[in-house]
C-alpha cells in the first residue's frame, strides 16, 4: 500500500481537511449513529480525525505509513483515543472493539481485491454487534488511474463490495453513488439476528 508524492500533498493539504469535513463526512455520516468509539481506517494526516472526535466519545485512528502517522500524532491531542500503526487486512484490536468504523478513501490503496474482502472480514471481527461499517471510494476513471501513478491503485466495484460485505456477514448493506464516487454502509447484524441465520 503506497501513495504518490501528489496524494501525499494533496491529503495533507488545508483544502482536503475543508472537504472531508464539508462534503465528505457530511454525506458519509448521514443518518448514521457512530456510538462511543469509532475506528478510523487509514486516518492518514487527520483530515476527517478533529471532526470525528467531535461526534463520538473516542477515536482510535489506524494508520499503516509510520510517517503519515507521526504528523497525524503531533496534530492531535491524545485522551480521546490514540493513533495506532497497523494494516486494516490485519488489525491489532481484540474482536468486537468499536461500535463504528470509517474508512474513506483507503480500500482502493489495498494491493488486490481479496485483500480489500480481507479488510472487510476485519471489520466485521472489530465491531460490535449492531456497529455501523462506513466507507467512500472513488470510481475507476481514467482521471483516478492518472491521479494514482506511481501509487497503488486497486479500484473498489461497487458490486464486489456489496458481495464481500455480505459474505463476511454484514447485514443491511447500501451502496449510494454520487459524482466521482459511491458511499458503502453496512451493519454488523446484533448477536439474536446471527444466531437466526
Amino acid at each position: 500500500m503506497c501513495m504518490n508524492a501528489f496524494e501525499h500533498v494533496f491529503c495533507s493539504s488545508s483544502f482536503w481537511r475543508y472537504v472531508s469535513q464539508r462534503r465528505v463526512l457530511p454525506w458519509l455520516l448521514v443518518g448514521s449513529r457512530l456510538g462511543d468509539h469509532v475506528l478510523e481506517i487509514g486516518a492518514g494526516y487527520g483530515a476527517a480525525t478533529a471532526d470525528l472526535r467531535q461526534r463520538a466519545a473516542r477515536v482510535t485512528s489506524l494508520e499503516y505509513d509510520p510517517k503519515s502517522l507521526a504528523k497525524l500524532k503531533a496534530r492531535i491531542k491524545s485522551g480521546v483515543g490514540e493513533p495506532v500503526c497497523g494494516d486494516a487486512t490485519g488489525m491489532p484490536f481484540a474482536d468486537q472493539s468499536f461500535s463504528s468504523v470509517i474508512a474513506v478513501l483507503i480500500l482502493h490503496h489495498l494491493k488486490s481485491p481479496e485483500l480489500q474482502g480481507q479488510a472487510f472480514a476485519e471489520t466485521f471481527r472489530v465491531l460490535r454487534p449492531g456497529g455501523v461499517f462506513l466507507a467512500l471510494e472513488i470510481n475507476d476513471s481514467w482521471l483516478h488511474h492518472v491521479g494514482h501513478i506511481g501509487s497503488t491503485f486497486t479500484p473498489v466495484a461497487p458490486s464486489s463490495a456489496f458481495a464481500w460485505l455480505t459474505r463476511v456477514g454484514f447485514s443491511r448493506v447500501s451502496i449510494d453513488f454520487r459524482r466521482g464516487g459511491f458511499r458503502v454502509s453496512a451493519t454488523r447484524p446484533r448477536e439474536d439476528s446471527e444466531a437466526e441465520r
